[in-house]
């Protein structure tokens, strides 16, 4: 399976709030060729690192499509653009954020950039990052990752404590 990661923590002035962006984006991954299969239920996070932004909305998605790895993050950073997205400095507020989670169960390290992001499957902080991997566990509970061969549930309990999230109740 393939594994899509999202997050928003400033309101579009197209879609309106983050959680409205958010639904918006996954109805506009279709028309880029990746069929949604699962959706994790939405959770706001504390930034990573703490900060005074804005808390973040996040998920993931699980998808098919017969796009390779670098051509489907390729596609989503299209997809970010047209968003709103605007790279400026690393944990920087944003509009909406797409990440590459997993692609199946390959391994893709030091492929160079796409337009100035790394490209590593699977994501290389992923395993770092609660608002990943909570949402994944919702998707697929009994996922390995295919690098550390650790599973969902030794990855979690491993999180750093200080990090803050919760699920957001769906209306």
């Amino acid at each position: 399976m393939i594994y899509i990661g999202l997050g928003a923590n400033l309101p579009s002035p197209i879609h309106g709030s983050p959680v409205d962006t958010l639904n918006a984006c996954i109805t506009r991954l279709c028309d880029f060729g990746l069929r949604i299969v699962k959706v994790s239920r939405w959770y706001e996070s504390a930034p990573v690192p703490m900060s005074d932004q804005p808390w973040y909305v996040n998920g993931v998605v699980a998808i098919e499509t017969d796009l390779k790895a670098r051509d489907v993050l390729k596609q989503l950073l299209k997809i970010e653009h047209e968003f709103g997205r605007v790279r400026s400095e690393a944990n920087a507020p944003r509009v909406l954020d797409l990440d590459l989670i997993a692609y199946h169960t390959q391994i893709i390290e030091d492929e160079g950039k796409i337009e100035d992001k790394p490209f590593c499957v699977p994501h290389p902080r992923m395993h770092e990052r609660a608002f990943v991997l909570l949402p994944l566990t919702d998707l697929n509970p009994q996922w390995i990752h295919p690098k550390l061969k650790s599973n969902l549930s030794d990855l979690v309990a491993q999180l750093p404590k200080d990090q803050i999230i919760r699920p957001i109740k769906q209306e």
